[in-house]
């Protein structure tokens, strides 16, 4: 135990390890016999965590590394404490930090194996650990991630052995976790750190169902697909998202040793199809490798008349990119079908002429590939027939859709017209009741402020006059002030009571109830206006009587024209309500009269109800 304090010594005050390599020692025998030589003092331990002790001291186990020397990395740029497998990252690149980095994610970038030991070292707990190692930056990247994508070996195995696989499988932003990105690299001495300590590793995928076989595979790193294949060979099945394989992705990207590695692992995944129903072969005549798609036939003949979803070959893929080595190739081979016709109703030659390729028209047209117009069967009489009727079924669906259509958008309409209409009603009854309060009011104060005043002195009442009489009470036109602004407060009153009392949900309810209101409003309109005619004739005198006369005219005239409208616009929407529903009874009665006529009517119905509301219930302005 005295050696093993003395190690964690050396932990806790820091070392200077400078060109060193970390080599793990886990075998509990050889570290006794290390401990008690001589070796320590050339090689000194280093111990990174200890898991949870036994009861026996001598038997807890610790993750102990000795540090052995190792020659000097060559560039003087790199960091003195690791060395990278790559020399593809840019320097520039390797000192720029990332939008939320932790200082492990800024040692790990830089390479810094003193700093991320020391980092490591300050945690006593192994979820205080585990937390630290999870952590992610603005680009969701750990910082185990980091050290495997600058390809930091050694800090990658100092790493990976305090992860679990639920830590080091975290993914990053772009879907790629540390084991993927290292695929991706074509870095097969961290991939093989990686694998030791999690083997499942090989089994993670990102978002699209992306394997790091796949990954590899798309960027050709021949010796990644070998070391991924021989520890799991069945990753060459697993397809992404969009039904494409390993396969699919090299023979597209060109890369033949890749191809040629599938395919004698997986000799039958030549003829699988994607979501779109196109095999590798498919995938490789888009692409402009001549070897690959050599591979591919020579692995399964058969792939060359394949058809895709949208009918084409690998003949008429190739003409359509334009890939003149291939079609010549494709053509050359005994099996191919020439004659295919895709489902635009295009041979190959046809498709060169489509995309503008004279050259590989050429060559088409030498080999005697056909246009579709040229394998266009004779018409006969029943053919006709049946494409005519195959036409009339078309019009009559495209006549049916459109009809459909209408329907929906008539609905849309009516529905936001029946919005408006009640908006508009409440608007009304909102401002009939507001009107009729302002008319009580008004109708109220008016007979208490009459001109000339009451008799309100005690000590000095005229002959002939009560205490609080009216000094023009005797004066016929105050008496006709006064019925007349008396039945227009009762009535303004009435329509408040109603207003305010009365709820009123239907439609149509609420449109009677409004005609009846403001009926009731005209006519205390028309009371208040005689009322103050009345009055006008006392205020005036009588020797300015002609001017109570003229605004008499003017007054009668304002209202009688706009009570006449009023009237005019009820009536006309009445007539025009009335005629429309007699239209609606009609066809309907119509509908009777034979079951091929019904349909035509009940048609002819459904369209007319379906734009009633736009003729009838719901004109710009109209008056009830």
């Amino acid at each position: 135990m005295e050696e093993r304090k003395s190690s964690t010594y050396l932990r806790t005050q820091g070392m200077n390890l400078g060109s060193r390599r970390l080599q793990p020692i886990n075998n509990e025998v050889y570290l006794k016999e290390y401990l008690h030589s001589g070796r320590r003092s050339e090689f000194p331990l280093l111990i990174i965590r200890t898991t949870k002790a036994s009861p026996t001291p001598e038997r807890s186990f610790v993750r102990i590394y000795t540090i052995s020397p190792m020659k000097a990395p060559p560039e003087t740029c790199l960091p003195p404490a690791t060395t990278a497998t790559t020399s593809r990252k840019k320097m520039s690149k390797q000192v720029t930090g990332k939008r939320d980095d932790t200082p492990l994610h800024t040692a790990s970038r830089a390479g810094n194996i003193n700093a991320v030991m020391e980092i490591l070292g300050d945690c006593y707990c192994e979820e205080e650990l585990i937390s630290l190692l999870s952590k992610q930056n603005h680009a969701g990247e750990t910082p185990l991630y980091v050290a495997a994508e600058y390809s930091y070996v050694d800090l990658v195995r100092l790493l990976i052995d305090q992860c679990d696989i639920t830590t080091a499988s975290i993914k990053a932003n772009n879907g790629f976790d540390a084991l993927h990105i290292a695929a991706k690299h074509g870095d097969l001495d961290t991939l093989k750190v990686l694998m030791e300590a999690h083997p499942e590793l090989s089994m993670t995928v990102d978002i699209s169902n992306t394997t790091a076989l796949h990954t590899a595979a798309m960027q050709g790193n021949i010796e990644v697909m070998n070391y991924l294949l021989e520890i799991e060979s069945s990753l060459v099945s697993i397809a992404r998202s969009n039904g494409k394989t390993a396969l699919h992705s090299a023979s597209r990207n060109g890369h033949v040793r890749a191809v040629k590695a599938l395919l004698e692992k997986a000799p039958g995944i030549s003829s699988r199809n994607d979501k779109k129903g196109q095999t590798a072969l498919h995938m490789a005549a888009k692409g402009q490798s001549y070897e690959v798609v050599e591979e591919l036939i020579k692995a399964d003949p058969s792939l060359i008349n394949m058809v895709d979803a949208k009918g084409n070959t690998a003949l008429h893929i190739a003409t359509r990119k334009g890939r003149v080595q291939i079609v010549m190739m494709l053509l050359a081979r005994n099996e191919i079908n020439t004659r295919v016709v895709n489902r635009s109703n295009e041979t190959a030659f046809d498709t060169a002429q489509k995309m503008g390729h004279p050259e590989i028209g050429c060559i088409l047209e030498q080999h005697g590939v056909p246009s579709a117009r040229a394998l266009k069967p004779s018409t006969t009489p029943a053919r006709e027939l049946k494409q005519t009727v195959s036409d009339i079924k078309h019009e009559v669906h495209d006549q049916l859709e459109h009809t459909l259509q209408t329907r929906r958008r008539v609905h849309g309409i009516a529905k936001h017209l029946n919005k408006m209409h009640a908006e508009g009603l409440n608007n009304a009854i909102n401002s009939t009741t507001v009107v009729a309060v302002l008319i009580a009011t008004v109708a109220f104060a008016a007979i208490f402020t009459v001109p000339g005043q009451y008799v309100d002195d005690p000590s000095n009442v005229p002959q002939g006059f009560l205490l609080g009489e009216a000094h023009i009470a005797p004066q016929p036109a105050f008496i006709i002030f006064f019925v007349f602004d008396s039945v227009a407060l009762f009535i303004s009153l009435a329509v408040v009571v109603v207003q305010t009392s009365v709820v009123v949900i239907e439609s149509k309810a609420k449109k009677q109830m409004m005609a009846v209101i403001n009926k009731l409003m005209w006519l205390a309109c028309v009371l208040v206006s005689v009322a103050y005619l009345a009055l006008a004739f006392i205020v005036v005198g009588k020797h300015e009587k002609w001017l109570a006369i003229c605004v008499t005219i003017i007054g009668t005239s304002i209202m009688v024209t706009t009570l006449g409208l009023m009237c005019y616009w009820v009536i006309m929407h009445r007539i025009e309500a009335s005629n429309m529903r007699n239209l609606r009874k009609k066809c309907m009665s119509g509908t009777t009269e034979s079951r091929s006529r019904s349909r035509s009517r009940s048609w002819s119905v459904s369209v007319l109800s379906d734009t009633d509301p736009m003729h009838v219930e719901f004109k710009n302005m109209y008056a009830i």
